[in-house]
């Protein structure tokens, strides 16, 4: 295949660059554009280059598979100073996604044209980098400081109508793209017009002392633990104070440095994972799918609203059925009452909220989920009241038609014993608010068909989640290894950690929420019931007393006011409990635990650990099919910070012999019941392997 072309319409050259599937800008893309360049500049005939794509998107950023690879010539800044030398001007055609390397490109060129609806942006930081081919130095000098400071460390993208109300885009298309850039072009040659040369442009400096300090102080924020924000406000600084070449060499020394840290290694494991996770063994690249264009949902609680919202919002109608009209209509209530706070934050308009609402039908009877492609129960996670539900549906379901089950712990297989198509059940755990949190675990049963499988991943896609699959065991992916950290939290808390303290060192190691905030805000209770159907041997008998008590004086979390913490009302802020810590106190006195105290590292690496040993288990079972798929779980659904690229990529940049050893050592403090280290894990470390390899 020829990646770039030449192609003459008059009195302009376009260089047309075809890549599929984002048009990226490999080595091959780099080397055509630069032949393609020269043979344009040679030609006497030609007074403009237009600069464009096939498919569906301009150059959407560099070929991250390169990254681990020796540069390859041409680098992008030898080819967008070659742009930029060039004599005639070079006009770039933009539609799509103009995301990092390609922004940086069409940067270079003397001009820009967008069609309307086209998203533009710098969003290196999401690897863990910043752009390292002038994007820091030339974007500030196009559009000034505090927009380039606004766009460059948070790597959020602009549309075409505010690029160019800034500058960055010359001239805004509404449609024919190719045409309109053709025109443009012909105008600039005719004039033997080009830009002053950015070398010649400065960035103005007014101000920029409290501009940066103000960005500084909000990337510490809003990108918690992440370096490559600042990184980014670094470059920019030398945009402000060197001169272009020398500022272009400075990005590149911070960009190297990045480039090799932990961060961008972990960003980038997850930004591969993420597409990997969708790809399941023994099942076809291109699957023949189901149709889903109508959804049922049983239960209006606070995950069969939450799934309900997450349908209606991808364009689905819904059919919620609840026990009564009472409950229905406070459910709608509910549900009202979010869209109108996504309303009075500008995150949708009214006449976007009219529309999901309009989506959403409501009944009492199963019967009217009778002509839904797709029904997911959402109801109390009880055996009996799932086994009443999947009886029901069963009956009224339309043949073909996918029933899911929303359970966190239950037997799935058991689940679809319950009905006379157990091919066509499957899990579908969603994560709360399940029209906000990204992860959806899709759960595959013995008998789950290959087709509903496909259909499911297919449309976690389409609603915007990431949809990862897991076998069957208690728990899943997700909550299966909760139980290890969970259980380290509760024990740490009577060896002598206080509660706000194992939080803040799991918060200062990068976690979303301290484990003991997250059981608040999800609920003790919900713990508690499912330990009760729990095997009592697959549980430290002293790890969750605490937890089970609070739950038995009515403590059960936010919703009460008071759980392992204390909330003054309408808020959400945990604060120490005095009575909590007499409980933890008493309760290590009645075991005979003698208190100490406990360093910082210590809690994090045994909740840490806790996960990675049982995660070990979960590939050895088949439970997850690869590793990755485990990071993605715990970044997506349960907070474990992205730039460590997960508990099982952590792992590995630990080393796992190191892992393997402090989980040895454990055993050796605290007895080798839960401290054995995983088969996998023991291999592992004697071959010097990793988890992802």
């Amino acid at each position: 295949m020829t990646e770039v072309r030449l192609q003459i319409e008059g009195d302009v050259s376009v260089v047309l660059i075809d890549n599929p599937p984002v048009n990226a800008l490999s080595q091959a893309v780099r080397e055509g554009v630069m032949r393609e360049l020269a043979v344009a500049g040679a030609d006497d005939g030609v007074r403009a280059i237009v600069l464009a794509c096939e498919g569906r998107t301009f150059c959407a950023g560099a070929d991250i598979s390169e990254f681990d690879a020796p540069p390859q010539p041409p680098t992008f800044r030898e080819l967008i100073a070659a742009v930029e030398a060039c004599p005639k001007p070079v006009v770039a055609a933009l539609f799509g996604t103009v995301l990092g390397g390609g922004l940086e490109l069409a940067l270079g060129c003397h001009y820009r044209v967008a069609l309307k609806g086209t998203r533009l942006g710098l969003p290196e930081v999401n690897l863990g980098i910043i752009p390292g081919a002038g994007g820091t130095q030339r974007l500030p000098r196009v559009i000034g400081l505090e927009a380039a400071l606004d766009m460059i460390p948070s790597g959020r993208p602009i549309d075409a109508a505010k690029a160019h109300e800034l500058g960055l885009v010359d001239r805004l298309i509404g449609d024919d793209l190719m045409a309109s850039a053709l025109e443009f072009a012909s105008e600039m040659g005719a004039e033997r017009k080009l830009p002053p040369p950015m070398a010649l442009r400065t960035v103005a400096s007014d101000g920029s002392g409290e501009l940066f300090a103000a960005a500084r102080e909000a990337v510490a924020g809003k990108m918690r633990g992440q370096i490559a924000p600042q990184g980014a406000i670094d470059a920019l600084e030398a945009a402000v104070e060197l001169p272009l070449e020398d500022g272009l060499l400075r990005e590149r020394a911070i960009f190297d440095e990045l480039i090799d840290g932990n961060q961008s290694k972990a960003l980038r494991h997850m930004f591969f994972a993420e597409r990997q996770a969708a790809k399941v063994p023994g099942l076809p690249a291109k699957p023949k799918l189901r149709e889903i264009a109508s959804v049922g949902v049983v239960g209006g609680g606070t995950m069969g609203r939450g799934i309900t919202m997450a349908m209606a919002n991808a364009g689905l109608p819904v059919t919620m059925v609840e026990v009564s009209g009472e409950a229905l209509d406070a459910a709608k209530l509910a549900m009202a009452e979010v869209y109108g706070a996504s309303l009075e934050r500008g995150r949708i308009s009214e006449d976007q909220m009219s529309e999901r609402l309009g989506r959403i039908t409501g009944a009492t009877d199963y019967v009217a989920l009778g002509d839904c492609d797709l029904v997911i129960e959402a109801v109390f996670e009880e055996i009996e009241i799932k086994k009443k539900v999947f009886e029901s549906l069963d009956a009224v379901a339309k043949p073909g038609a996918i029933l899911a089950s929303n359970t966190s712990y239950l037997d799935i297989d058991q689940i679809a014993d319950f009905t006379k198509r157990p091919g066509d059940v499957l899990g579908m755990h969603f994560f709360s608010p399940a029209h906000i949190m990204r992860l959806l675990e899709i759960v595959r049963g013995d008998k789950t068909d290959g087709q509903v499988l496909a259909t499911v991943l297919n449309l976690a896609k389409r609603i915007g989640k990431i949809g990862v699959v897991s076998g069957v065991c208690h728990g899943f992916i997700g909550n299966r290894l909760l139980q290890g950290y969970i259980r380290e939290a509760g024990l740490l808390m009577l060896e002598g950690a206080a509660p706000q303290h194992i939080d803040k060192a799991l918060y200062d190691f990068g976690m979303a929420m301290g484990v003991l905030a997250v059981m608040d805000l999800a609920g003790l209770d919900i713990g508690y019931t499912s330990r009760k159907e729990s095997d009592p041997n697959e549980m430290d008998p002293h790890a969750f007393l605490v937890f089970d008590r609070l739950v038995e004086l009515g403590r059960k979390g936010q919703k009460t006011g008071a759980g392992i913490y204390h909330y003054e009302p309408g808020s959400r802020r945990p604060l120490p409990e005095p009575l909590v810590d007499q409980l933890i106190e008493a309760t290590a006195a009645e075991l005979g635990i003698e208190r100490r105290k406990i360093s910082d590292n210590e809690i994090v690496e045994r909740c840490v650990y806790a996960i990675v040993n049982e995660g070990a288990k979960v590939i050895e079972e088949g439970i997850a099919y690869r590793a990755s798929d485990i990071d993605v779980v715990y970044v997506n659904g349960y907070g474990f910070p992205r730039y460590r690229g997960g508990p099982m990529f952590y792992a590995d940049q630990v080393g796992l012999t190191k892992v393997r050893d402090a989980i040895r050592d454990l055993a050796g403090i605290h007895g080798p019941r839960w401290w054995t280290p995983a088969p996998l894990l023991e291999s592992l470390a004697k071959s010097g392997g990793t988890f992802n390899a």
